[in-house]
């Protein structure tokens, strides 16, 4: 059993989580054989064939391989759904994201890997961008069709060849969405492998893969890291958050109290820049906590295909059970339930609960929960004590800072720890597309997106004239 999923008799056990009915087909586990024939396969495709093609035509194939997603749009969007249980508006919004890719992204995504002149007029130089190699990519199961391309679709443009390995919870998701983008490239360029650990741990040490992308957990990161560090292999992690919200009196209570809601029970709080710490300023604390009662109220949760659910099931009971420890021990420790919704019996359905009185060094304040909850706790309206909370964790991957007076937000956010920070919004969906998306402290190593990040799948080599360069 590996996060709740089993394997039995060299195949997965797909499990619908509102339903718990098995998946079918059945996607077969990775043979060690057919791993090692992926890795050479790699190798050869790209040294001989990939690399060897100019930029704008990876770029021109990479934009084919995109559109191909389309064709499969329906099919995508019910399988997400069907394999961890996001609701079908969220399946969509996913679905559709990874679709938009073929455009502006992939622009960026060239102009990242082009060449760069440097001169005084006595000599010149030229920044080239060497491919790597073979680049294995691990994703996740919270955003199995958003995952993939962010991170196979960057080190593809730099000329490395991918071997993707989707979570083993979403399995059919990760083969849909590969090999429809794989079908416009020379075979070989981009690969698919299934299974657990296992096949991942045979990838990550292999000598013959010279970097490794994944988005996780930081324990399973870290396990990552120090098989890679053996070769000094290149990686790419964006892992865990216990992500911040700090509310001061002088903000807009309503629109801070809707996405302080939204943003911890999206995906059933399945996302790894979940709002996880809620610091409300104390003078306004008695009305913003009923605002956000009343607005969890209104969320509904049922059947992820269901229209008017706002929230569907947690993808394993493995993690299920994890968020109702927290909560119980929360309780246990004095934390005051201002509201816990129904939620249907059969299926991994968890309560949407709303916490308040939070203490610092309770559980659900420093683990990562990755689940429905709305964490409440309360500060004294200034800047350091806001500050101090935010970063007091080993995380720091996104943070959101919501107030009136917005010379006050920039100095709480310049002073947190952390790789975003959103003022007065969710920083994910409001950065700028060339920003990068990167982890500080043990929420990651590196960064993808922006474009720092597209330039993490290769590396800088100077071509040095004495004269002007060809």
């Amino acid at each position: 059993m590996v996060q709740g999923v089993e394997i039995k008799d060299g195949f997965i056990q797909n499990v619908n989580p509102a339903t718990g009915a098995l998946i079918t087909p059945l996607v077969p586990v990775s043979t060690p054989d057919q791993v090692a024939e992926a890795i050479t396969i790699a190798n050869r495709t790209q040294q001989t064939t990939w690399s060897a093609l100019p930029l704008p035509k990876r770029i021109e194939l990479l934009r084919e391989g995109v559109a191909n997603i389309e064709e499969i749009r329906e099919e995508l969007i019910a399988t997400i759904t069907k394999e961890m249980g996001k609701v079908t508006a969220e399946s969509t919004d996913e679905v559709d994201a990874a679709i938009g890719l073929k455009g502006k992204w992939l622009d960026m995504v060239q102009e990242a890997n082009e060449d760069e002149r440097l001169g005084d007029g006595t000599s010149e130089s030229v920044i080239v961008r060497d491919p790597l190699g073979v680049v294995v990519v691990i994703s996740p199961w919270n955003f199995p069709a958003g995952e993939i391309p962010l991170l196979a679709l960057p080190a593809l443009a730099a000329g490395n060849a991918v071997i993707v390995k989707p979570s083993e919870v979403t399995p059919l998701t990760g083969a849909l969405l590969t090999n429809a983008i794989a079908k416009a490239l020379p075979v070989g360029t981009l690969q698919l492998l299934q299974g657990d650990g296992v096949v991942g741990e045979q990838l990550v040490s292999s000598p013959d893969v010279h970097m490794v992308a994944m988005t996780g957990s930081s324990a399973t990161g870290k396990k990552i890291m120090e098989k890679c560090a053996k070769n000094l292999k290149r990686i790419v992690l964006e892992l865990g958050g216990k992500d911040p919200m700090i509310v001061f009196a002088d903000a807009d209570l309503d629109k801070a109290a809707n996405e302080a809601v939204l943003f911890s029970l999206s995906n059933a709080g399945q996302v790894c820049c979940a709002v996880e710490r809620i610091y409300v300023e104390e003078s306004v604390k008695p009305q913003f906590e009923q605002k956000v009662v009343e607005i969890a109220k209104s969320w509904k949760i049922g059947n992820p295909n269901d229209k008017g659910v706002n929230m569907g099931p947690m993808v394993t009971e493995m993690q299920r059970e994890k968020v109702r420890e927290q909560v119980a021990k929360a309780k246990e420790c004095g934390a005051k339930v201002l509201y816990k919704s129904d939620a249907p019996e059969k299926g991994n359905f968890q309560a949407i609960t709303v916490l308040s009185e939070l203490k610092q060094d309770m559980l659900i304040q420093t683990d990562e929960t990755f689940g429905p909850v709305v964490a409440l706790a309360t500060f004294d309206g200034s800047e350091e004590e806001a500050v101090r909370l935010a970063n007091d964790t080993e995380y720091g991957l996104a943070s959101y800072v919501y107030t009136g007076d917005l010379e006050k937000g920039g100095r709480v956010a310049r002073r947190i720890r952390s790789g975003q920070v959103g003022i007065n919004c969710y920083s994910i969906i409001k950065a700028q597309p060339k920003c990068p998306w990167i982890g500080h402290k043990q929420s990651g190593f590196g960064s993808h997106s922006g474009m720092d990040g597209f330039r993490s799948f290769s590396v800088p080599k100077s071509l040095v004239f004495t004269t002007n360069a060809p």
